[in-house]
């Protein structure tokens, strides 16, 4: 095969940009490690259509440095990376051995698992190339949709002095795997549901399991709720789309919801609590221990469950400070952070 790997700079601050191709292979993808200052850098591999490859370059410098933040906020010694394929008219199998023949040659720096795209099917094509891949002992997303419910409890109780979610309506955007997995605890709590997702199925399924009302794509961002939980893709929460929600609180698992920084802060000015993302879905990963780590699934479950004290901690700062809450916890990721490079520094 022709793969090359080619070192970007970016002056993000990431350790290691890679874009790697293989055009027999038909594959084009970019690996971005943001940081190994808490250990090798962990995160999945996104799979999609970007319309250009300065896009998929964006998306994935981005979600490499949210799990470094979403790792460190966990308490977990892991560091953070991500990466994109681009999705065309290839050989999957190919695309997938080539993109585990790159990983492989990073020599261990990195540890992918399954994101948006990729399932546990595509961990094992990766895993013919490289052992640096996770995501094999199955779906991650219950755990994730763990991770955002106890979030979304921690949030209620701040704001409204009670975690009990019964009677509540929550607006689900995204009736995947999190978001199906996360309408069912959310019945199971006794909420009501409103839900939406761009594939017909997947609403039905949702509905027919939960008793949710479904309403269409374009109106989850304005119905009247208690809680939005955006469960599809990112950069949902913009000033253009802000205005039009009716909500109190968000907390969801979509990874990098906010468009822009300012877009935290307009969320505040509007009077809506917002559960930073990478502290609300980071279940997955916890749970990924039990098979990175070795962790035991009690181990795991618990570390799932103090996303709730770790949201409130950071909703704390956040009203102590005058701070919108995506900015109290990126200080005290950023902080964490620091200190890890402080330390390997003086190593």
């Amino acid at each position: 095969m022709s793969l090359t790997l080619e070192e970007i700079s970016t002056g993000t601050g990431h350790e290691r940009v890679v874009l790697c191709r293989d055009p027999e292979a038909g594959y084009r993808g970019i690996i971005a490690v943001h940081s190994t200052a808490a250990g090798t850098a962990v995160g999945g591999t996104r799979y999609w259509r970007y319309d250009r490859e300065e896009d998929a370059l964006t998306d994935a410098l981005r979600l490499s440095r949210g799990m470094t933040y979403k790792n460190l906020m966990a308490g977990l010694p892991l560091g953070g990376g991500k990466s994109v394929i681009l999705r065309g008219a290839e050989d999957r199998e190919a695309v997938f051995r080539a993109h585990g023949r790159a990983i492989e040659r990073l020599d261990g720096l990195y540890i992918t698992a399954e994101d948006v795209g990729t399932s546990p099917a595509e961990m094992e094509i990766i895993r013919q190339e490289t052992r640096h891949v996770a995501g094999l002992l199955g779906d991650p997303s219950p755990d994730t949709a763990r991770g955002v419910l106890r979030a979304m409890a921690a949030a209620a109780f701040h704001r409204w002095g009670t975690d009990d979610l019964a009677g509540r309506t929550v607006a689900i955007q995204g009736c995947g795997n999190v978001g199906f997995h996360l309408a069912q605890g959310l019945a199971a709590a006794g909420a009501r549901l409103i839900v939406a997702d761009v594939d017909p199925g997947r609403v039905q399924r949702t509905v027919g399991v939960t008793g949710a009302h479904a309403v269409e794509p374009s109106e989850i961002l304005s119905v009247e709720a208690d809680v939005f939980a955006p469960c599809a893709l990112g950069g949902i929460l913009s000033e253009e789309t802000i205005p039009r929600l009716r909500v109190e609180i968000v907390a969801g698992a979509a990874n990098n919801q906010l468009w822009e920084e300012a877009d935290g802060r307009r969320l505040s000015e509007r009077g809506i609590l917002y559960a930073p993302d990478y502290l609300a879905n980071a279940g997955g990963v916890i749970g990924g221990c039990r098979e990175i780590l070795g962790w035991s699934e009690e181990e795991s479950r618990r570390r799932i469950d103090g996303i709730y004290d770790t949201l409130l901690d950071v909703l704390r700062l956040a009203r102590a400070e005058g701070l919108p809450p995506h900015a109290a916890a990126d200080r005290l990721a950023e902080e964490r952070l620091a200190t890890l490079q402080a330390e390997r520094r003086q190593r």
